[in-house]
């Protein structure tokens, strides 16, 4: 007679609902309702349930529901802003879903090493957020930038075309295989769950930039470039609430002091 099976450790442990709990899927400018429907179908089976919809074009629809197949919670449940920052305002990591760029230098993951991120940091507490563009265009520059890092699906070069849906599902898989402890590749980073959230993040940067405006650092040069590196090394530094306001402070005395000097040159 044969023995029973053994439940032994390649059996994944059950998924911590309070950990998916903390990963929302981000959809931006979505064109067509049937995707929103879809994408709905595709995290629900993968054992997740936050759905935010940044401006989208046609929502609700008919088409959602009837494309939800099943997922009508889901989509109940979906919440709908008006601008990307206000999706992520919480989050600790943001990963935006995209094609390889060289316009906006973002650390690359695939989406094996983007899925082990998230459960790291939604273990710890943080709030995560797997981001997606539109249909045809993706996600704008200014869109990228409030990221921390991108996701490149690493699909057929001859036909990387992907359905929105579909990029959903292969992200939602490999948050799934994460969570049930599958997955055998470690995050990247460590988690960033004492981190800031990001609205507190895009008011430094805020800041920063009209502080540099101030003291003239640009020398009539174009802003962007350099702020797009120093928003990089802020974002791989992982800021706290407490250093945010160290250098805010630092800020508002730099932004004092032009004021001065500006008054003392007139």
């Amino acid at each position: 007679m044969q023995a029973p099976l053994n439940p032994s450790s390649d059996t994944p442990s059950p998924a911590d609902p309070a950990t998916a709990s903390r990963i929302r899927i981000v959809l931006v400018g979505t064109q067509h309702p049937g995707n929103i429907g879809s994408a709905a179908r595709a995290i629900k089976t993968m054992g997740l349930s936050r759905l935010v919809l940044v401006a989208p074009q046609k929502f609700p629809h008919n088409e959602a529901d009837m494309m939800a197949a099943g997922a009508d919670d889901v989509l109940a449940a979906a919440v709908e802003v008006d601008a990307l920052a206000d999706a992520v305002a919480d989050c600790r990591l943001v990963l935006g879903c995209t094609a390889r760029s060289r316009r906006v230098q973002l650390r690359e993951l695939d989406p094996r090493t983007a899925a082990a991120s998230a459960r790291v940091e939604a273990e710890a507490g943080g709030e995560v957020a797997l981001v997606f563009g539109r249909e045809r265009t993706g996600l704008e520059n200014a869109e990228l930038q409030l990221c921390h890092a991108a996701v490149h699906i690493p699909a057929n070069p001859d036909y990387s075309s992907l359905n929105l849906a579909a990029a959903v599902q292969v992200l939602a898989y490999e948050v799934r295989m994460a969570l049930l402890g599958a997955a055998t590749v470690a995050a990247t980073t460590a988690p960033m769950a004492d981190a800031a959230p990001h609205a507190e993040l895009e008011g430094f940067f805020a800041q920063l930039a009209d502080t540099l405006d101030a003291i003239d650092f640009h020398k009539g040069r174009t802003p962007d470039s350099a702020m797009r590196k120093l928003r990089r090394l802020f974002v791989r530094t992982g800021l706290d609430s407490q250093e945010i306001r160290l250098l805010r402070g630092v800020l508002a005395d730099a932004q004092r002091m032009a004021r001065l000097a500006g008054r003392d040159a007139g």
